[in-house]
């Protein structure tokens, strides 16, 4: 008998640690119900950082967003992407991801293209901090689609200034 209560207490016990741990998750690892996730960030562009428009650097920085549905197409319009000092850019256009499709959206001026998978921010600035940052995706509602978190040091041990999050 004491050895059933010993069992039952000890799986109670691991019952309250297990959802302990559970609760107290950041709140980067929580999994949001969007077809659309954030699959990596160039988030540190190789060389030294230059934001000029003529010769700059800012096209090698990008965030690679992905559908994950197996069978949904996915509008880009009016998704927004944020950082953690909101700075944001809106999907303005029309951008059509099938299923397991993926696109990058880079800073800098360019043409946006659907047959090469990208879109420019129109804008020369960097977006992603080079230590550490937040990265937000929302829905055209306001709903959040995806979130990350990341430090240099903690994520990209390799140290390339490329972090992936969804395989």
């Amino acid at each position: 008998m004491r050895i059933r209560h010993a069992l039952a207490a000890a799986a109670t016990a691991a019952s309250v640690i297990s959802l302990g741990l559970v609760a107290g998750a950041p709140a980067q690892a929580a999994e949001y119900s969007s077809a659309l996730k954030i699959k990596g960030v160039q988030y540190d562009a190789p060389g030294s950082d230059s934001n000029k428009c003529s010769g700059g650097n800012a096209a090698s920085e990008y965030l690679t967003i992905k559908n994950y549905s197996r069978t949904a197409t996915v509008n880009l319009k009016g998704y927004v992407v944020k950082d953690a000092a909101g700075n944001k850019f809106t999907f303005k256009a029309t951008h059509s991801l099938q299923p397991g499709d993926y696109i990058k959206l880079r800073g800098n001026r360019g043409s946006d293209s659907d047959a090469k998978n990208v879109v420019y921010r129109q804008n020369c600035n960097f977006i992603w901090n080079n230590d550490k940052d937040s990265i937000y995706l929302y829905k055209p509602s306001g709903a959040r689609a995806d979130v990350h978190s990341y430090t240099k040091k903690a994520n990209d041990r390799d140290g390339n200034g490329y972090i992936n999050y969804h395989g």
